[in-house]
C-alpha cells in the first residue's frame, strides 16, 4: 500500500520554535526548543529576544525532528509554515526558514493558520475530527468557541470569541498580582492544588440571562482578583495565594466549560475539542470531563505536549491541506500577525483563492 506524502512543519509564532513531521495523519517527529526562561524575568514575552531565539534554535529543531523520524530532508514531500497570526518578527524567521527549506528540496509550501493547528493536533492523537464538530480554543492569546465541520475544505464557524482578555492572559496577569512566576498559567495551576476553589466568590462574566451565550470576557474577573489582592494589603496582610489561585481557576474553567457544553447542547453536536495551551490546565479538563459526561458529549483533548504551540500541530494542517488537494502557497507569501480565522490555510500575499482546498 502507497504511503502519503511526509509533510515538515514549522511553528515560530511566538516563544516557541517547533518542528513537527506527519505523514498520513501519523505523528512522525515532534521538537520544541523554548526561549520562555529568557522572556520570564520580563514578566511576559518579549518580541525581539524571541525572535533572536528562533533564529538561533530553527537549524538545530529542524535537524533533531529529521533525526527523530529517521529521515533526510530530500524525502520531506512538503513544508507547512505558520504565517499569522502572531509577533511579526518571529513569523518572518519561521517563514524565511521553512521557504529556504522548500526551495532547496522543491515541494510546496502551505502557510497555516496559527490556530487552525492547535484545532488540528487532537487528530494527532484521536484521528478525525467528527463532522461537526464544536471546538473550545482557550491560550494566552485567544478564546474562541468554533464550529468545525472539514477544518481544511470549509469556512471555520465562529461561535464566539473573547471581547477582551483571554483566559491565559488573565492567569497570566493575575499571577503576576499574587506574585507568582510567569508563565502564569502552569502557576497558578500549581498553586491551587493547595487553595479551596470556594474560598473567594470571583465573577463568571458573561453568564447571566441575557448576555451572549457563546462570548467571553475575562477582563473583569483579572480586575476582580487585582483588587482581592489588593484589599488584602491594605490591611497589612499578604493575601492566601493558593485561595486567590483556586478560586479563580474555578471560575476560569466554570465560564469555558459551561459555555462549551451549552454550544454542543445548541447546535446537537456530539464533540467538544478543547485545544491551546489552557486546555493544559488540569481544572478545565476536570470540568470538562464532568460536564461532557452529564451532556451525553464526547471529549476529546489533545496530550500536554500537543496543547501548548508547537511544529506538529502544523505539519497537522500541512498534511490534510496536500491531501484535500489544496493550492500550495506562492514563494512570495508574507505574514499576517493578526489574522483572523476564517481558513485553516493562511496565505496572505497569495492571489486570490489561493491555499482554499476545493
Amino acid at each position: 500500500m502507497s504511503r502519503g506524502p511526509i509533510v515538515l512543519g514549522i511553528e515560530s509564532s511566538c516563544d516557541e520554535t517547533g518542528a513537527g513531521i506527519v505523514r498520513d495523519g501519523e505523528l512522525l517527529a515532534h521538537v520544541v526548543a523554548s526561549s520562555m526562561d529568557e522572556h520570564a524575568r520580563f514578566g511576559g514575552v518579549v518580541p525581539e529576544i524571541a525572535a533572536r531565539a528562533h533564529l538561533h534554535s530553527f537549524n538545530p529543531v529542524v535537524r533533531r525532528a529529521l533525526d527523530q523520524a529517521g529521515l533526510r530532508l530530500s524525502q520531506i514531500d512538503a513544508v507547512a509554515v505558520t504565517t499569522g497570526p502572531g509577533l511579526s518578527g518571529a513569523l518572518q524567521v519561521g517563514l524565511a526558514g521553512a521557504k529556504s527549506l522548500a526551495y532547496a528540496v522543491g515541494v510546496p509550501l502551505y502557510g497555516v493558520h496559527h490556530l487552525a493547528g492547535h484545532v488540528a493536533a487532537d487528530t494527532l492523537e484521536h484521528g478525525p475530527l467528527p463532522d461537526p464538530s464544536v471546538v473550545l480554543i482557550v491560550s494566552g492569546g485567544h478564546t474562541s468557541l468554533l464550529l468545525v465541520r472539514d477544518l481544511v475544505r470549509e469556512p471555520i464557524l465562529h461561535l464566539g470569541d473573547t471581547l477582551d482578555d483571554a483566559a491565559g492572559e488573565c492567569f497570566d496577569k493575575v499571577a503576576r498580582v499574587l506574585g507568582l512566576p510567569y508563565p502564569g498559567g502552569p502557576a497558578v495551576d500549581r498553586a491551587a492544588r493547595e487553595g479551596d476553589p470556594r474560598a473567594v466568590a470571583f465573577p463568571r462574566p458573561l453568564t447571566r440571562p441575557g448576555d451572549d451565550p457563546y462570548a467571553f470576557s475575562f477582563s473583569g474577573l483579572k480586575t476582580a482578583a487585582a483588587r482581592w489582592a489588593e484589599q488584602h494589603r491594605l490591611r497589612g496582610e499578604e493575601p492566601p495565594v493558593a485561595d486567590g489561585a483556586a478560586a479563580l481557576q474555578e471560575a476560569v474553567a466554570d465560564v469555558l466549560t459551561r459555555k462549551a457544553v451549552a454550544a454542543c447542547r445548541a447546535h446537537a453536536v456530539g464533540t467538544l475539542v478543547v485545544v491551546g495551551g489552557v486546555a493544559a490546565n488540569s481544572r478545565v479538563r476536570a470540568l470538562a470531563e464532568e460536564r461532557c459526561a452529564a451532556a451525553g458529549v464526547e471529549l476529546r483533548v489533545p496530550p500536554l505536549t500537543l496543547c501548548t504551540d508547537n511544529g506538529a500541530m502544523i505539519a497537522a494542517v500541512g498534511d490534510l491541506l496536500v491531501r484535500s488537494g489544496a493550492e500550495p502557497a506562492p514563494l512570495e507569501v508574507s505574514v499576517d500577525p493578526s489574522a483572523p480565522l476564517e481558513y485553516a490555510a493562511l496565505q496572505p500575499g497569495a492571489p486570490a483563492g489561493a491555499g482554499r482546498a476545493a
